[in-house]
């Protein structure tokens, strides 16, 4: 395995606690506006942009010809975001278990931090913010070797989320680096690893204490499931 230049990590459920609010503020939204699903639906297809989520659960509930599935779309997402965002503006976020020392110890060997999510940039910068990380970003949301981390990126800054490679993508170009083989992904969700795998990274890492336990992500692609970041800087 050549030298790791970077690590790309998932934010909710890997490196900010989850407990269960995005599923719950997806569900309000979908009972607020007729969209019938169950909870195991939603868990599903966490780390999914949630549009993409409203946009496939209205098809499947309209049919996918529906010319009523935009507008259903639209209203569902809208009445998400304003739950989402209001949860987190009040509720404010915490790092998971072993986040900050793994980040202090990739920091000491020079290995670049990357965030992905199936957020939007409005709701990521939200909780970024109530965790002092966007401290030492600019506008591009690119930090330095400096900054906490030194990159974040939204799903709704790609043309697709996961589970296609795009962030991770977008993150070695912005970082500068050019091998997948020197890039390791590390996530909670079934999507995280199977964007993992598209890119061709040199590990890819599911995470068994966030939204997923190690029964459901066994299926899905990956080099290793850890229990805790914790167990991450040993592996590298």
């Amino acid at each position: 395995m050549s030298a790791i230049q970077l690590v790309v990590f998932d934010m909710a459920g890997t490196t900010v606690t989850d407990h269960h609010e995005v599923e719950r503020c997806f569900a309000e939204a979908a009972a607020q506006t007729g969209l019938t699903v169950s909870d195991e639906r939603i868990l599903a297809m966490q780390g999914l942009s949630k549009r993409h989520v409203f946009e496939t659960l209205w098809k499947e509930q309209l049919g996918a010809d529906s010319p009523e599935v935009p507008t259903h779309v639209d209203v569902s997402y809208d009445v998400f975001r304003d739950v989402l965002e209001d949860h987190y503006r009040k509720q404010g976020a915490t790092p998971t278990d072993g986040c900050l020392d793994t980040f202090a110890t990739l920091h000491e060997r020079g290995i670049k931090i990357a965030l992905t999510t199936g957020f939007y940039r409005v709701v990521t910068d939200i909780i970024l913010e109530k965790l002092g990380w966007l401290d030492g970003l600019n506008e591009q949301r690119i930090g330095t070797a400096d900054s906490l981390i030194q990159l974040s990126i939204a799903s709704d800054e790609v043309a697709q989320g996961r589970p296609q490679p795009l962030m991770i993508q977008r993150a070695m170009q912005l970082l500068n680096v050019t091998d997948p083989k020197q890039v390791v992904n590390i996530g909670d969700t079934p999507s995280d690893l199977l964007s993992g795998q598209a890119a061709g990274v040199a590990l890819n890492l599911g995470l068994t204490n966030g939204t997923h336990t190690r029964a459901q992500l066994e299926a899905y692609p990956h080099d290793k499931l850890l229990g805790s970041l914790r167990e991450l800087p040993d592996l590298l």
